[in-house]
């Protein structure tokens, strides 16, 4: 009886916990610089969240090591919902292959919460390049191995892993030519410094639309809304290459599921509504939601994917 009576209190705390937070500001961790897409979407859901709730959601960017500085405090943070992480692809799914140790174990170490967004990659080359394919791209590559040059991130940024798929499925042989962030990436493919780059939609759609770099593809399972004009990769001469990156709210392993209940039901609403629905396509991103189940099963999916990717393309960052 007294461990009957234990559980249901355990269980009453548990539903009591959910429905009084928050109590206090969150703190949501960016991992990334701001500015970039990671950092404007999260701090949009952030603004909402704060309306919502009637506590500060205090935006604290923390970059460094490929996101895992910041995703690691998240980790090693007390599992109550006053610290959440905006992860991503390359910090949960891909980081845990590329470096043989990470501070994190990737699905044991959070709980999923919700996914926002995601963006597929977006293959831009210079405007010299006369590829108006990736098929074209393919067979400049075969014809004249080791002459085009792409820009990325950085050693084991999406990026670059992004261009490694791509060598691997297309059996070419393209220089990598890494750079500090994916900003001075596609400057280095605006001024022709490089021939090519694959990077998210968002950073190089300014330079897309005024017609400093030429987009061939986009390498998603399908249109990018912010791009509808552009054809897949898998349509137009490179079937099964699909490189798309998500965006997700994550909280440390253990966090009360009432608690993740009530974040996720309210950010799925946030997510409905029309003017975040603009702001994300103006970003270049498609809106997610959804369910935390739903978002755990594509973690562990994508854990297993780039894993694959990774070791194949013998990829390291150590």
């Amino acid at each position: 009886m007294q461990g009957v009576l234990l559980t249901g209190g355990v269980v009453a705390a548990a539903i009591s916990s959910g429905q009084s937070y928050p109590t206090k500001p969150i703190r949501f961790i960016v991992p990334q610089a701001a500015g970039g897409s990671t950092d404007i979407l999260s701090r949009t859901v952030g603004q909402k969240l704060s309306e919502a709730f009637g506590q500060p959601v205090v935006m604290d960017n923390r970059p460094g090591a490929n996101g895992i500085v910041g995703t690691e405090m998240v980790a090693k943070a007390p599992a109550d919902g006053y610290t959440l992480v905006a992860g991503g692809t390359s910090t949960v799914a891909i980081n845990s292959s590329l470096y043989s140790k990470i501070p994190y174990d990737p699905i044991k170490d959070f709980t999923p919460v919700v996914n926002l967004a995601y963006s597929t990659s977006v293959l831009v080359v210079h405007p010299s390049v006369a590829a108006k394919t990736i098929a074209d791209v393919i067979a400049m590559a075969k014809a004249k191995p080791g002459e085009l040059r792409y820009a990325s991130a950085g050693n084991g940024s999406s990026p670059h892993l992004s261009a490694e798929v791509f060598k691997m499925m297309a059996g070419v042989n393209v220089v990598h030519v890494p750079y500090k962030g994916s900003t001075p990436g596609v400057i280095a493919t605006v001024s022709g410094e490089t021939s090519m780059m694959f990077t998210g939609v968002a950073s190089a759609l300014a330079h897309i639309k005024a017609g400093r770099l030429r987009a061939l593809s986009v390498n998603g399972p399908k249109r990018s809304p912010a791009l509808p004009e552009i054809p897949t990769a898998g349509s137009s001469g490179l079937p099964g290459f699909e490189v798309d990156f998500w965006i997700g709210m994550l909280a440390p392993a253990g966090t009360p599921g009432a608690v993740v209940t009530k974040l996720n039901t309210e950010v799925n609403r946030i997510l409905a509504q029309e003017d975040i629905k603009t702001r994300f396509v103006a970003l270049g991103t498609d809106i997610i939601g959804g369910s935390v189940q739903s978002f755990a099963d594509q973690i562990k999916s994508d854990v297993a994917r780039w894993g694959k990717a990774i070791k194949a393309s013998g990829a390291k960052a150590d």
